[in-house]
């Protein structure tokens, strides 16, 4: 289910803020990380995880990665992946929406403020667009991230 204040100001939004339960929490996407910055509060030296729909859409980013780490990022469920300072994790779309089916990839960050608990009144009032499904929007564990590179990998957290 969409939830949207006016159709009219569905239609002017250029790049919406969704508030939506991605593959791990409840979360805020946008492809515009300068409004998840004024959301969240957050200085803009941390940078945002960059998530893409499928490893397909990731490639064609121009990305890559090291060959005898293809398979583990490909294959990851609920892991984030660091790589010369750039976070990403490859999800699928979790909810049956084609307003985020569109879209190939989306910054992405948990729905609350910095260093605090969910707060459904918050959130509510800082997105644009709030996707949910019969479940509605449940605070879980967050992804595990992982720091690889041609060596080794580093459980984070």
């Amino acid at each position: 289910m969409v939830k949207l204040k006016s159709a009219a100001r569905f239609s002017s939004i250029k790049m919406p803020v969704f508030l939506t339960q991605t593959d791990t929490t409840v979360g805020f996407l946008s492809q515009n990380s300068q409004k998840l910055y004024e959301i969240k509060s957050r200085p803009s030296t941390k940078p945002f995880i960059k998530v893409y729909k499928d490893f397909k859409s990731f490639l064609a980013d121009g990305n890559r990665v090291i060959k005898n780490r293809k398979n583990l990022v490909r294959r990851a469920k609920k892991t984030t992946f660091i790589i010369n300072d750039f976070a990403f994790r490859v999800a699928p779309i979790p909810l049956n929406s084609q307003l985020l089916r569109d879209i190939s990839w989306f910054y992405s960050t948990s729905a609350n403020k910095s260093s605090e608990k969910f707060s459904r009144d918050f959130c509510e009032s800082k997105a644009d667009i709030i996707i949910e499904d019969i479940n509605g929007l449940i605070e879980k564990k967050s992804s595990a991230l992982i720091k690889i590179n041609r060596v080794k990998s580093k459980k984070i957290r």
